[in-house]
């Protein structure tokens, strides 16, 4: 899973002169939180995010004019307010790479650049909730099942073969490891037709004396 398979391409960016005024109102139009800032060679300079631009931004409570303030806001400038050399990551990379990043950084969202450092998109933490919600398949309704195995080869066998023999169609598998050993896997499968065989796979699930939940689920938009 490629950060280039999953970015957003349209990117709105600003340029270091930009006015406070024009980001603000950039931010509010697109519904963005955050505007890379790149150079005449559309380089990654600096990135400035919703937060940066309230600050910078008079409070309602000024006792500045109406005129006083909007002269504020056109001469600050973004290079100004704008985080400069902001943490980047490259189209290669993974998801899983972004996503650690801006975990641990505490970043809702990071520009995405060639080698050269010339901006080609971003990716923002709205892009890995897309990517979780794929991969888990958790808008086709069906049935979803937990275990707890220990972590050795071919532990996974026996869940499988009884699945296989319900003809359960799996939708997603993701595994979650615990210490002493010990993993907590996570299986999806398609909604079956025959409630009598949904309940005689269950039953069978549950005499390997490994399974945790199993319930029905149904997300809705």
């Amino acid at each position: 899973m490629l950060v280039e398979n999953w970015m957003a391409t349209n990117v709105i960016a600003v340029k270091p002169d930009t006015s406070l005024l024009k980001c603000r109102n950039l931010l509010k139009e697109h519904q963005i939180r955050r505007l890379p800032v790149v150079d005449d060679q559309n380089r990654v300079v600096g990135i400035i995010s919703d937060r940066d631009v309230k600050g910078a931004s008079p409070s309602k409570a000024t006792a500045l004019e109406v005129h006083e303030m909007q002269y504020l806001l056109a001469e600050l400038k973004a290079k100004d307010i704008m985080t400069a050399k902001p943490v980047t990551i490259k189209p290669w990379d993974s998801v899983e790479q972004a996503a650690i990043l801006m975990m641990d950084k505490r970043f809702g969202g990071l520009p995405v650049v060639s080698e050269d450092n010339k901006l080609v998109g971003i990716i923002t933490d709205q892009d890995i909730f897309k990517l979780l919600i794929n991969i888990t398949g958790a808008r086709v309704p069906g049935m979803q099942f937990a275990f707890e195995l220990p972590d050795t080869p071919g532990s996974m066998r026996v869940i499988f073969d009884t699945l296989r023999k319900h003809s359960a169609r799996i939708i997603s598998v993701l595994s979650y490891y615990l210490d002493g050993d010990k993993r907590q896997v996570y299986v999806r499968i398609r909604s079956m037709d025959d409630k009598s065989v949904e309940d005689a796979l269950v039953k069978d699930l549950e005499a390997t004396g490994t399974l945790l939940l199993a319930a029905p689920y149904d997300v809705t938009d």
